[in-house]
């Protein structure tokens, strides 16, 4: 049998960089796994969006669809409008099943692409120094991620032995220059900020802006396309595919599990 196909869902942009990370991750993972249908949706602003994506696969055969969220600062809730999209599906398309995982998320493993992304910011803007730190990410709209978010500043700050202060666009917490002025209170100057986002969007975009406005030595590009990202996709893919599984599959067969980009 099959594996379902795996529609990855996320905002659009006028801006076509801002579309080009999701196609880079599409690439990434179908160089991953080859024989699994990858495609990427958007919620606004470009094709293709889900309904556009879902005509092409049932077009194609497709019977079984996961969509994954990739926001990076929810733990449990997504865009409404996926749910809304979802719905309408289903009414268009009775005899195709759908299921949608958990968003990506603020996992712990995504530090690492995002330290990666700031020392090449750091290097580029010839900074020596560092005394304190930002994590600059879009918010949250449910409390457990906001919680995580919270975390895993800390978790960054420790890591770097350097006090690290949460920024988010969505006014939840202080916005990131606030957050270093917070820091500059604290006797702190060298300030650097890691943008904990997919792609250079709008709100990525006014948060760097405020920043260096506000005297950060250096600003990380978005995480954008990483081996932990892909794994982190996958993920979310098979254990949502997990519950198009039927207990009567005549084969009893099961859906191959996501394969670590880093063993590939």
């Amino acid at each position: 049998m099959a594996a379902p196909a795996l529609v990855m869902v996320t905002q659009g942009s006028t801006d076509p960089t801002v579309a080009e990370i999701s196609h880079h991750l599409r690439y990434g993972l179908q160089t991953i796994r080859p024989t699994l249908e990858v495609n990427a949706a958007f919620l606004n602003h470009c094709p293709p969006t889900g309904p556009q994506v879902v005509s092409h696969l049932v077009g194609r055969g497709i019977t079984e669809i996961v969509f994954v969220p990739l926001h990076l600062s929810t733990v449990t809730d997504h865009d409404p409008r996926i749910d809304t999209m979802i719905d309408k599906l289903r009414v268009a398309h009775p005899n195709i099943r759908f299921a949608v995982s958990r968003p990506l998320g603020p996992e712990a493993c995504l530090l690492r692409p995002l330290d990666e992304r700031l020392r090449s910011a750091l290097g580029t803007a010839h900074a020596t120094e560092l005394d304190g730190l930002v994590l600059s990410a879009e918010g949250s709209p449910d409390v457990r991620g906001s919680g995580m978010l919270a975390r895993r500043a800390r978790q960054w700050g420790t890591h770097h032995k350097l006090p690290c202060v949460l920024a988010t666009s969505d006014g939840s917490t202080p916005n990131v220059g606030a957050a270093i002025e917070s820091l500059n209170s604290q006797g702190r100057r060298h300030i650097a900020v890691g943008s904990f986002c997919l792609a250079p969007d709008k709100d990525f975009d006014a948060q760097a802006r405020l920043a260096l406005k506000h005297g950060a030595v250096a600003v990380s590009a978005p995480i954008g396309v990483d081996d932990t990202v892909l794994d982190l996709i996958l993920a979310r893919y098979a254990f949502a595919a997990m519950d198009l599984l039927t207990d009567d599959d005549e084969n009893g067969e099961t859906y191959p599990m996501a394969v670590s980009a880093a063993q590939s």
